[in-house]
């Protein structure tokens, strides 16, 4: 599913216009890419939970070539399915 289906999902889900329903996705996943800049946490009961990990940089090597390289630190996102989400999926 991709954001403008989930768009369409919703509006019709609870009976709404398709820029209603886009402006509370957009709103939903501004809130949360916010959160997640400020270095909080998102717990979301029942599906899982979002939080950013800090990698420290290290000594790679070009695949290609060979080649020693240094790779940069780093923040990623990080999802963590919830037990409900699990459940769910193994039923």
């Amino acid at each position: 599913m991709n954001k403008s289906e989930l768009v369409q999902a919703l509006a019709d889900k609870i009976n709404i216009s398709t820029e209603e329903a886009s402006k509370i996705v957009d709103g939903f996943f501004d809130s949360m890419r916010e959160a997640l800049l400020r270095g909080d946490r998102i717990e979301i009961r029942g599906f899982g939970s979002f939080k950013v990990k800090q990698y420290d940089g290290y000594l790679g090597r070009n695949p290609k070539t060979g080649e020693p390289v240094q790779v940069k630190p780093k923040r990623m996102p990080f999802f963590k399915a919830g037990k409900g989400l699990l459940d769910c999926l193994n039923e």
